[in-house]
């Protein structure tokens, strides 16, 4: 493996290269033109699932090793990774459970579940008379607007700490970040540099030229902290997601197709509307609104190896979607083994 390595681009794909790479012994150096809380992985919701990536049985791959990676990092509370419940809904019909997640131990939803510690008679709860449609209803783990859901525990990723965990990490291994740098094409990395890593998300589209990318706009509404104990999601559309975080909540969101990142007024009163309606609750106070462009590559995510017009060689690493978090370890390491 050559020992000098330029990362392009400062999102969760290139920092994770980054560290694996700078961990490894390389002499490692992120290039881009946004960094940290700028980026467009700061406006993801980050929770560990496969989404609005191709193709299917790689990124299964992919996103498997990556779980792998953050149930061990869930365990350093520096880190901001925690394991929470996903649960993810339709909105008509019956949901189907992956086939992948049903060993990580999926469960389906229940729009009734047995009330726990109560006298039995017969195999059933005793519960008094009249009360029964109430108690049921207090007891369904699917909300009214919604039809079906499953369950799965899932590491989810705080962008405000994990991303500067994974910048703190790189500079303790020896790595530096470079931020501003605008680059028209990859041979304009400093000819020092042996390797050059593609970490450019939907930058890619010029910066390759890569024609395949298109940006899917993703607008998201950071509201106060609310008693929430799990994620919910429901991928029908309209789009709808909410997921609690340490110190605040993600309400989504929006997946279209539009270079657009400024903020949508509309777009925030729908998911506003959207998620409290799932949750039962008043619409909150908005605190962020972020929009982010999400690199969706149609013939899918592209991990190989080729060499530039100079004669260097240069390992792609692009066109996640929206499994940016979901895939990055699995496809740093990839990375690591095509480089070496």
């Amino acid at each position: 493996m050559q020992n000098s390595v330029a990362i392009v681009g400062a999102g969760v794909s290139g920092l994770t290269c980054a560290v694996v790479l700078a961990e490894h012994g390389c002499d490692t150096a992120i290039f881009a033109e946004e960094t940290g809380q700028h980026t467009t992985s700061a406006a993801a919701g980050a929770i560990w699932y496969p989404y609005d990536a191709e193709p299917a049985e790689q990124v299964i791959v992919w996103a498997l090793e990556t779980y792998k990676v953050l149930v061990d990092l869930a365990r350093d509370k520096r880190s901001g990774v925690s394991m929470i419940e996903l649960r993810t809904f339709a909105r008509t019909g019956e949901i189907q459970i992956p086939e992948w997640a049903i060993p990580l131990g999926a469960r389906r939803l229940s729009n009734f579940v047995p009330i726990p510690d109560r006298a039995q008679r017969g195999g059933q709860p005793v519960i008094p008379s009249g009360v029964e449609e109430s108690l049921a209803i207090k007891q369904s783990e699917i909300p009214p607007a919604l039809s079906s859901g499953f369950a799965l525990t899932v590491p989810l990723m705080d962008t405000t700490i994990y991303l500067d965990y994974l910048a703190q990490r790189l500079m303790v291994a020896g790595g530096t970040i470079n931020g501003g740098v605008r680059l028209a094409k990859l041979e304009d990395v400093s000819r020092e540099f042996d390797l050059v890593v593609n970490c450019a998300g939907i930058g890619a589209t010029n910066l390759v030229p890569d024609p395949e990318l298109e940006p899917h706009r993703g607008q998201v509404v950071i509201v106060p902290k609310l008693s929430l104990t799990c994620a919910i999601v429901c991928d029908d559309l309209p789009l709808m997601y909410a997921i609690p975080r340490t110190n605040d909540c993600v309400f989504g969101g929006t997946n279209e197709l539009s270079y657009d990142r400024e903020v949508d007024p509309l777009a925030t009163s729908r998911i506003l509307a959207e998620c409290s309606r799932s949750l039962n609750i008043d619409p909150p106070n908005v605190l962020i609104e972020h929009v982010g462009l999400r690199p969706f590559r149609k013939s899918g995510v592209r991990v190989c190896i080729e060499r530039l017009a100079d004669g260097r060689t240069v390992v792609h690493n692009y066109g996640h979607g929206g499994s940016g978090f979901t895939l990055s370890w699995g496809c740093a390491r990839e990375v690591v083994d095509l480089a070496g």
